[in-house]
């Protein structure tokens, strides 16, 4: 078989990616192309030793430099029940941003005490179901949703977090950015001391600690150091203002993860390194106790651990201009390159190692012109029938999809040692009407 030095864009697929005798892409030991047949296109895959392993990595990398670590997968990235009942196989904590994301997590029996649930408008339902099943945090983004806490609560006692807005750049895609001044996340700094003020006086709120959380996709670590001094300075200040000394630091997820071969971000040990070296020094410098640490991964744990399968359909070429390789999905399952320009790369799953013969632009089957998934890359020759595998393909694809021109959500199937199991079916015709009344 071929090896990830033979065949470089095998790197940005998943850790068991390789290429068998046939010449095509096999993934947790299963043949992509076969997969294809058997469940169809468009199809996602994730290679559940990938995702473990992750979930592990980030565990063991972050409590072995700072041993009070909590690590809380963000299921806004990919939320399904085989991929929450992993998460709480592997021991991580859950971070949800609605109530059906809360929903989904109780249907597995996720304990209630390692869910933690941020969001910046969060509804009164949604605080009151957060109420009943007894989760960790309600992350309290803004005055408004303190003010219905406190009246929703009642006599009951509930577990809090601030969010707190640092006024910090994290250089990323402007989407992507939720730490900034300009932002509708958290509160303002402005409205920081009030609202510690507000939520120390009401007797139905514990507040264990403080929240930020700065960006996504981000490959820089100044932002974080930046984001923990200016929270940890806050925390020192509120100490000998108000005698409250904060429980929990949770500072977030964002870690950028490896979508191209130019874009290599840092090693989990590496943020690991870092985060524990700046809020240990921090602390030790504003002489504050070290608090529970939480960060909040969810793209780097499923992004390269996912792949979309596609079946090659419609090829034209306009000379001198573009040639256009039209496949059975697009931006119906995968909105990320339309909605920010995002940038993947691909290998003909049938004929791996096949040479390039020029670029492509990879285009989806929806009536939009900006139905693009990947512009100009470089591909052997392909013919309709081809199997294409799109890497990366773990994070936010699945939750963005739509029933765009009444199209079927695809399947999703893990893979482990040869072994597919599907984990959703494949929409149709009458879930699109399910909730249809005439």
């Amino acid at each position: 078989m071929m090896s990830k030095q033979d065949i470089p864009r095998l790197v940005l697929f998943p850790q068991t990616a390789e290429v068998n005798q046939k010449d095509h892409l096999v993934i947790g030991g299963c043949d992509s192309v076969a997969l294809a047949e058997e469940f169809g296109t468009p199809l996602y895959v994730f290679d559940e030793v990938d995702l473990r392993s992750r979930c592990s990595e980030f565990t063991k990398e972050f409590k072995q430099r700072y041993p009070d670590t909590t690590v809380c997968y963000s299921a806004k990235a990919f939320t399904s029940k085989a991929m929450l009942q992993l998460v709480k196989e592997e021991g991580l904590d859950l971070d949800v941003v609605s109530g059906g994301e809360l929903g989904i997590a109780r249907s597995v029996d996720f304990p209630a005490e390692r869910i933690h649930f941020p969001g910046n408008n969060k509804s009164a339902e949604e605080l009151e179901m957060a109420i009943q099943c007894g989760i960790a945090h309600i992350v309290v983004d803004n005055p408004h949703e303190l003010d219905m806490l406190i009246k929703i609560a009642g006599k009951r006692k509930v577990d809090i977090l601030l969010r707190l807005s640092p006024g910090i750049d994290a250089h990323t895609h402007q989407y992507n950015t939720t730490g900034t001044v300009d932002s509708k996340f958290g509160f303002t700094r402005s409205t920081w001391d009030e609202a510690v003020a507000t939520a120390l006086a009401a007797p139905n709120l514990s507040v264990d600690g403080l929240h930020f959380h700065i960006g996504s996709g981000i490959f820089e670590m100044e932002p974080y150091e930046k984001a923990i001094e200016v929270v940890l300075e806050y925390a020192a200040e509120i100490k000998q203002k108000r005698n409250f000394e904060i429980k929990v630091l949770s500072i977030g997820g964002g870690f950028g993860v490896q979508y191209t071969l130019e874009a290599v971000p840092p090693p989990i040990s590496t943020w690991a390194e870092v985060i524990a070296n700046k809020v240990t020094s921090q602390c030790r410098e504003l002489k504050l106790s070290p608090p529970k640490l939480i960060i909040e991964p969810g793209r780097a744990i499923v992004a390269l651990a996912g792949v979309a399968l596609y079946r090659v359909g419609v090829i034209k070429d306009i000379p001198g201009i573009r040639h256009y390789v039209c496949v059975d999905g697009g931006m119906g399952d995968n909105i990320r390159q339309p909605m920010y320009g995002a940038r993947q790369e691909a290998l003909a799953a049938n004929k791996v190692s096949v040479k390039e013969t020029g670029k492509v632009t990879i285009a989806g089957k929806y009536c939009e012109s900006g139905d693009v998934l990947i512009n100009d890359i470089s591909m052997p020759e392909l013919n309709a029938g081809d199997i294409l595998a799109i890497a990366g393909s773990g994070a936010y694809c699945v939750p963005l999809q739509s029933n765009y021109n009444a199209s079927c959500r695809p399947a999703i199937v893990f893979v482990r040692e040869g072994k597919s199991r599907l984990i959703r079916r494949r929409e149709t015709l009458q879930d699109l009407t399910r909730c249809d009344i005439v």
